[in-house]
């Protein structure tokens, strides 16, 4: 049974040894928990072994026992796992609980429990090693000494040090190199060794800004459990460490500074993100203390994908494979570099499908294997998918995007239950086909950022650095008929396709030849609202919203021979109707001259009750101000 008191000078071993290796065996340091207190997502509390006291921290990760009240104000907790941190505008030290048992529910008071011997001042601490060569005797005027008499009281920190002192080189390296979970660090940390591997490595990128010009680079870290963090490095630090870090490779890293993350740009799930330094320690680890870390998946529905669309943050999906695609080459434009695609179309069960673009060796190696077996209906896990809006929602893997094929994990099994059971038979649907865009591009897209075209037109520079986007309501005002409205494309991957000798069609993006080809949109309107107006651009599914038809279906019409100009009539059916627009706004140079383009990204019709809310809000909004 534990004893309901304190570890006499617990303070003292905490603070003699602020970083302990849990790989040996710790002391046992049980403390008083006073003023307990909530602090956001964490409780600030005081630790007492009755003679001492140190400010303390319970991280968010053990709230729940403080929630349930396991930990409570004056009950006591021992401390199994720790570490002592200079808090930034603090002159204290606070200590940082991140592994603790409950020993004792509050007790009646607090302990307070020092020892003061009467006349000479000489303070003895419970349980302290003690050396005597002689006896020691007591008298009523204090504590007398024999004259051969020695007391020899070993603080906690030359304890400490003897142990390192006895222990072999292993040891001590042991002692000297705790490694700390990625789940455990924090910016108020002082020192921390962690092991990762390097799961993504950037490039060395330039840039140059009010305060000169410099380097930088990044990697993407991953421990054993499966966390991850991103570790930035600038100009000497950068250059440093670049060759260092190699892709798939262990190290231990040390030294570092951690802050909380910018959303914008982080491509890992951590609230925070790492930045080494030229003092930064980076030691390759040998390749029997390596690991395979332990992969991580955050899964997004298929039908939850709409508010990702465009934006920075990756997402992994789960899915079953209904179809694969042969390998097609891709010319990129920057470099004339042909790369290998293919596109495999995947669903869950939420009965909606996606088609997912495999790049490079993703498509040549794991894509030939998910072609050899597509008709087995395989389950995919693919982790850091990059979410664009091609054919209304697509995703795209990237340099560091990984896939599992038939993972054993439980969302790949109870998937492959859903589809052996009713999934096979279901009717499925794609997830961009008919999405409103306030479902693809999340919440009130279409009401926030609401601007007047004359605030576009108004401001030449908008786009300059990079795409911007707004929300409008205006008016499909005219369609000009004789426009080049369509173009040819392949039915595979709606690539330009061009007439092949002979017969059919050739796809540059298939390289093959086809007998059929489709058409598809590339129309260019004029929008009109109370401001102003401006032509705008709009691709196949916007434009078919806006027409009423596809284009094969304009195109028969337009064909068509008589009296009554169907396709006109058609064009003509479609303007001065009101829209919801969401467009972005870029720069193109044509004939050596900057001009604005507006591009439709989503459209949808006017719901008059949620735009007369939204209006009253606007109103209210400017009475206010």
């Amino acid at each position: 049974m534990a004893a309901k008191a304190p570890t006499p000078d617990a303070i003292s071993i905490i603070l003699a040894n602020p970083s302990p290796d849990t790989s040996t065996e710790m002391p046992d340091i049980v403390v008083q928990v006073l003023d307990l207190n909530a602090k956001g997502n964490r409780y600030m509390f005081t630790a007492s072994d009755g003679k001492k006291k140190l400010k303390g921290i319970l991280p968010s990760h053990i709230t729940p026992q403080v929630i349930s009240g396991d930990i409570q104000n004056l009950g006591l907790i021992r401390i199994l796992d720790y570490s002592l941190n200079d808090i930034p505008s603090k002159s204290e030290k606070y200590v940082i609980i991140t592994k603790c048992e409950t020993v004792s529910p509050p007790l009646e008071m607090e302990i307070k429990d020092e020892i003061k011997s009467e006349g000479v001042g000489v303070f003895l601490k419970p349980k302290q090693e003690i050396e005597v060569k002689s006896e020691v005797k007591r008298a009523d005027a204090g504590v007398l000494l024999k004259p051969k008499q020695e007391i020899i009281s070993k603080s906690a920190a030359q304890i400490v040090h003897e142990q390192h002192g006895n222990m072999a080189p292993a040891g001590r390296m042991a002692m000297t190199r705790r490694v700390h979970p990625l789940v455990s660090l924090n910016p108020y940390q002082g020192s921390w060794t962690i092991k990762v591997r390097v799961t993504n490595k950037g490039n060395m990128r330039t840039y140059k800004n009010a305060r000169g010009e410099g380097c930088v680079f990044n990697v993407e870290l991953t421990d054993e459990e499966g966390t991850q963090i991103q570790a930035t490095m600038f100009n000497e630090a950068a250059r440093k460490f670049y060759d260092k870090f190699e892709l798939g490779k262990v190290y231990y890293i040390s030294k570092g500074t951690l802050k909380v993350a910018n959303k914008q740009f982080k491509t890992v799930q951590n609230d925070y993100e790492m930045t080494l330094n030229e003092n930064s320690e980076v030691e390759e680890v040998s390749s029997e203390a390596a690991f395979v870390p332990e992969t991580k998946f955050n899964f997004v529905p298929i039908d939850m994908l709409g508010p990702y669309v465009s934006g920075k943050e990756l997402v992994d999906v789960v899915g079953v494979v209904q179809s694969v695609s042969p390998t097609m080459s891709i010319r990129r434009k920057s470099n004339n570099e042909s790369i290998p695609k293919r596109d495999i179309t995947i669903s869950d069960e939420s009965k909606k499908t996606v088609v997912v673009s495999l790049w490079n060796e993703l498509a040549t190696s794991v894509g030939q294997q998910l072609l050899d077996i597509a008709d087995q209906s395989p389950v995919v896990a693919i982790k850091s998918l990059k979410v664009g809006d091609f054919q209304g929602l697509s995703l795209s893997t990237l340099s560091r995007s990984m896939l599992m094929v038939n993972p054993d994990i439980p969302e790949a099994k109870n998937l492959k239950s859903w589809f052996d059971s009713e999934g096979k038979v279901a009717s499925l649907a794609s997830v961009g086909t008919g999405m409103s865009p306030s479902s693809r591009n999340g919440g009130r897209s279409m009401y926030n950022d609401r601007v007047s075209l004359s605030h576009i037109t108004e401001n030449p520079s908008l786009g300059d650095d990079k795409p911007a986007y707004f929300s409008i309501r205006a008016y499909v005002s005219f369609i000009k008929p004789d426009q080049t409205m369509w173009y040819r494309a392949c039915k595979t991957c709606n690539k330009k396709v061009t007439e092949a000798i002979g017969s059919g069609f050739w796809c540059e993006g298939c390289q093959k030849n086809d007998e059929e080809c489709c058409l598809r949109y590339i129309l260019v309107i004029k929008a009109s609202d109370a401001s102003g107006e401006a032509y705008v651009s709009a691709f196949n599914e916007e434009a078919e919203r806006i027409i009423g038809s596809s284009a094969d279906e304009l195109n028969t019409l337009k064909n068509q021979e008589g009296e009554d100009n169907l396709f006109e009539q058609k064009l003509k059916q479609a303007t001065w109707v009101p829209h919801l627009f969401r467009i972005s706004v870029s720069q193109n140079e044509y004939n050596n001259e900057k001009r604005q383009r507006l591009t439709v990204r989503a459209i949808a019709p006017v719901d008059y009750a949620v735009e007369s809310r939204f209006l009253l809000e606007e109103i209210s909004k400017m009475r206010a101000s």
